[in-house]
C-alpha cells in the first residue's frame, strides 16, 4: 500500500529533510536499505564499475525446511526406521541415484535435473546450531560467527563487486530492508516493481523532479541519499511495464515467490545491473501435518509451489539468460531426524540447500554423508559435515569472480566438491 501523502498540494515550502523524508516513504512498501551517509559517499559513482560475475539469488526458505523431505535419503534405512509415517517411498521418488531421491513434487524442476543445472548439497548447517528461529536467521544472515562483525553478507559481497548500479542489491517481495544486505552497501527492497515509485508522484506532484533540484547543490554526505533513491527509481523504469509478458510460454504461479521471483527475471533482462538479490519463501515450520508425498498434503503443496516459481523462472530467462544466474537456497536449520506424534518434525539441525543455473554441475546431491544411525546423530538431528557458507564461497569463487572469501566470510574455505563450472 502507498504510504499517504503530506496533505499539503505546494512543495516550496518542504525542507531537503522535510521532503527526503516523505519521498523516501516509497510506494508499495519499498524501502531503500543502507543509505546512511556514513560509508555511502565513495559508492556513489556515475558509472558502473562494471561487475561480470553471475547474478546470485538467495532463496530464504523460513521456517526450517525439511531437507529430509525433499532429497530424502532413501539408501539410509534408519531414514525409514526415524519416519514410518512420513518418509518419502522409494517407489514415488522421481530421480537420485539409490542414495538419494528427489521428491515428487519436485516434478517442474525434473527438466533441470536432467539437463544438469539443478543439485543438491547434503547435510549442511551453520556453527553453533540452535533451534531458535530469529537467533538461527539471523546468524544465517550475517554469517561471521566467532567475529565482531554485525553487516549481512549479502552486503559483504555487494561491496566488493566494484558494482556501483543502483539496482546492484534487491530484496525482491519484502518490504522491510532484508538483514542479510544490512551495512553500508547501497541496496534496495521493494515489495514490486509496479509499486516501487515515490509516495505521492503525479503529473500535478512531481515528487522526484522536485527531490533532485532539491539535492542538487547539497553536500555529498546530505545529498548521497536522495541520489542513491533517484538512481534506483530512475533505473527501474525500464524494467516497469503494465504488460511483461514472460518468455518461453512460462507461467508463473499466483504466490509472493512467483510474484516476486518473475519481477527479479524483469530486472534481469532489463539490464539494470543486478548483482545480488534475496528472496524469501515462508511456511516451511511443520511441526505438525507434514503429511505423505501426495498432492493436498502440506509438505508436498509447498513444495510444488516453490517448484513452479523456480520452473518457471527458469523458463522465462531461457538457457542463455540462466547461463548469468545462479540460485541457492539457504533456511535457518533443517528439521528432526525422526517424525513426532503429530506427524511432523521440531527444530534440526543439518538440512539441505538446492542450487540451479547455468553453471551449475547438477543431476546430483554434494555432500559428506554422516549417516542416520543413531550414534551418527546429533542431538537427534542430521549432523551437519558441510558449513553452508562453504558452499556459497565455491560459487562466489567460480561463477561471481571473488578471490579469497575472507572479507564476505571470515576462515571459510570453499567447498572442493566441484558443483559449479568457474565461469570464462
Amino acid at each position: 500500500m502507498t504510504a499517504p501523502a503530506d496533505s499539503c498540494d505546494e512543495l516550496s515550502g518542504l525542507s531537503r529533510r522535510g521532503l527526503l523524508g516523505r519521498t523516501l516513504a516509497v510506494g508499495g512498501g519499498a524501502v531503500l536499505a543502507g543509505l546512511a551517509a556514513e560509508g555511502l559517499s565513495t559508492r556513489l559513482a556515475y558509472a558502473d564499475a562494471g561487475y561480470t560475475g553471475d547474478t546470485l539469488i538467495i532463496l530464504s526458505l523460513r521456517g526450517g525446511f525439511d531437507g529430509l523431505s525433499a532429497l530424502a535419503p532413501i539408501g539410509d534405512p534408519d531414514y525409514y526406521k526415524a519416519r514410518p509415517s512420513i518418509a518419502l517411498p522409494k517407489s514415488q521418488v522421481i530421480a537420485g541415484d539409490g542414495t538419494f531421491g528427489l521428491h515428487p513434487a519436485l516434478a517442474p524442476l525434473l527438466p533441470m535435473w536432467k539437463a544438469g543445472t539443478l543439485a543438491g548439497v547434503h547435510a549442511v548447517g551453520q556453527p553453533n546450531p540452535t533451534r531458535s528461529h530469529f537467533a538461527a536467521m539471523e546468524e544465517m544472515e550475517r554469517a561471521a560467527a566467532g567475529t565482531s562483525l554485525r553487516t549481512g553478507w549479502l552486503d559483504r559481497m555487494l561491496g566488493l563487486t566494484g558494482t556501483t548500479a543502483p539496482l546492484a542489491g534487491v530484496a525482491m517481495g519484502n518490504a522491510m530492508p532484508s538483514r542479510i544486505f544490512g551495512g553500508p552497501a547501497a541496496d534496495v527492497s521493494m515489495a514490486s516493481i509496479d509499486d516501487f515509485k515515490l509516495a505521492g508522484e503525479s503529473t500535478k506532484r512531481p515528487m522526484a523532479a522536485a527531490l533532485r533540484k532539491m539535492y542538487a547543490d547539497a553536500p555529498a554526505a546530505l545529498a548521497a541519499p536522495a541520489i542513491a533513491a533517484d538512481r534506483a527509481l530512475t533505473a527501474s523504469t525500464s524494467a516497469r511495464s503494465a504488460t511483461y509478458t514472460p518468455a518461453n510460454g512460462a507461467v508463473y504461479p499466483a504466490t509472493p515467490l512467483g510474484e516476486a521471483l518473475r519481477d527479479l527475471a524483469r530486472l534481469i533482462k532489463s539490464n539494470v545491473g543486478l548483482a545480488a538479490a534475496a528472496v524469501d519463501s515462508g511456511d516451511w515450520d511443520m511441526h505438525q501435518g507434514l503429511g505423505t508425498a501426495v498432492k493436498g498434503q502440506r509438505m508436498y503443496d509447498n513444495l510444488y509451489d516453490t517448484s513452479l516459481a523456480l520452473a518457471a523462472f527458469a523458463g522465462d530467462l531461457g538457457p542463455d539468460g540462466m547461463a548469468k544466474v545462479t540460485l541457492v537456497t539457504i533456511s535457518e536449520f533443517g528439521r528432526r531426524v525422526a517424525e513426532n506424534g503429530s506427524k511432523g518434525v521440531d527444530h534440526g539441525h543439518g538440512n539441505a540447500m538446492m542450487l540451479l543455473g547455468g553453471g551449475v554441475r547438477g543431476g546430483r546431491v554434494y555432500t559428506n554423508w554422516p549417516t542416520l544411525a543413531p550414534a551418527a546423530l546429533a542431538d537427534g538431528d542430521l549432523a551437519a559435515t558441510t558449513d553452508y557458507r562453504s558452499v556459497i564461497g565455491e560459487i562466489l569463487q567460480k561463477r561471481c569472480g571473488f578471490g579469497s572469501l575472507e572479507e564476505v566470510f571470515p576462515t571459510i574455505k570453499p567447498s572442493s566438491f566441484g558443483l559449479a563450472v568457474a565461469r570464462q
